[in-house]
């Protein structure tokens, strides 16, 4: 059996159709990660050169050898097999591809989390662009829903059982509100990361917030409050929106589960999964697909807690947990968006 293989939903040949976001996965993709890291570099050169840091000349030359920069990827891979991390092999890399004289000043004052931790930064501010979106899109389709379907009557159920005659209004508000705090609640993604060393920019001398100044805002990042590498509550606090949010969607996924039981007939869809063996039914696979996403950044979540303990001033240990787990979870709730709005094109509330 040929093609190409993952031990990951999100990008599998095939359960990536169920599973996975190919719009957010581009923010995660090592493409991505490679960009916004020379992103980094260009501009932390081209700051230290405007605070005088580095010779003026050295700056543009930078900003003109790594422009059209491409990796070689298998170096990265045996550097990151051997550092830990991927930058001491990118670096190398990269003042190969600048040269002489100015090779030399590439990363001048940075350390390794410094890049890791600012490429994410980058990553994550478009990809909670993408979702912001997609929340308002689908308070949007809830608003439309409701005002189509709201006066109908359902019937309300509390402990599975049924309980007392509710418009399907009262449903609605229960599955679009979560989304509407969700939008209140949303945390800043983690900001630039320039610290150095030990997070005292010892390198820098008098120059450190003017330097970070210039690099956050030719990156379009916010300034870190101070040096965070081991701090990690900001990431730990972006897991738990996103969980909640997922969480959310779940709940709207449970419910039209159960009110689309061929027993109960509350609500109608126009399109589903089909069965390999029952050809007559419609099976809820879009309401499935959230439940189970909620459970599974549920899941994840309690795991980024855990990468809140940073050893001292850098862990290896707590910092590679989030690699796995927080693009992972900013996927689930993509594709648990991208589903929900799917879902309400295709449902309606049965009538009488």
């Amino acid at each position: 059996m040929t093609g190409s293989v993952s031990a990951s939903p999100f990008d599998h040949p095939f359960l990536s159709g169920l599973l996975g976001d190919e719009e957010v996965a581009t923010c995660f993709s090592a493409p991505a990660d490679i960009d916004a890291m020379v992103a980094f570099e260009i501009a932390l050169a081209v700051a230290e050169a405007a605070e005088g840091l580095l010779p003026a000349e050295a700056g543009r030359a930078i900003g003109e050898a790594l422009a059209d920069f491409r990796p070689d990827m298998e170096h990265l891979r045996t550097g990151t097999a051997r550092d830990g991390v991927v930058v001491p092999a990118l670096v190398q890399q990269l003042r190969g591809a600048i040269g002489e004289p100015h090779g030399v000043h590439v990363h001048f004052g940075a350390t390794s989390q410094d890049v890791i931790d600012t490429s994410l930064a980058i990553r994550l501010t478009s990809a909670m662009v993408i979702i912001e979106k997609r929340i308002n899109s689908l308070i949007d389709a809830l608003d439309a829903l409701e005002a189509r379907d709201g006066a109908l009557q359902v019937m309300a159920h509390t402990r599975m059982q049924a309980a007392l005659p509710v418009p399907a209004a009262r449903k609605i508000a229960s599955w679009r509100e979560p989304l509407r705090r969700g939008l209140d609640r949303v945390p800043h993604v983690p900001g630039l990361a320039l610290w150095g060393a030990v997070g005292t920019r010892e390198k820098f001398g008098d120059k450190g917030e003017a330097v970070a100044r210039r690099v956050a805002a030719a990156l379009g990042l916010q300034l870190s409050s101070g040096p965070l590498h081991s701090e990690r509550d900001g990431q730990a606090r972006l897991a738990s929106w996103l969980s909640l949010v997922t969480g959310a969607l779940g709940k709207m996924g449970q419910d039209i589960a159960l009110m689309a039981q061929s027993e109960v007939g509350e609500v109608r869809l126009a399109s589903g999964g089909g069965s390999s063996a029952m050809p007559h039914k419609v099976n809820p696979v879009g309401a499935e697909v959230l439940v189970t996403l909620a459970r599974f950044n549920a899941t994840l979540v309690s795991g980024m807690h855990q990468a809140l303990v940073h050893e001292n001033e850098r862990s290896g240990a707590a910092w590679t947990l989030e690699w796995m787990l927080l693009p992972q979870m900013v996927l689930a709730l993509a594709a648990s968006l991208r589903t929900a709005k799917d879902l309400f094109e295709s449902l309606s509330f049965a009538r009488p």
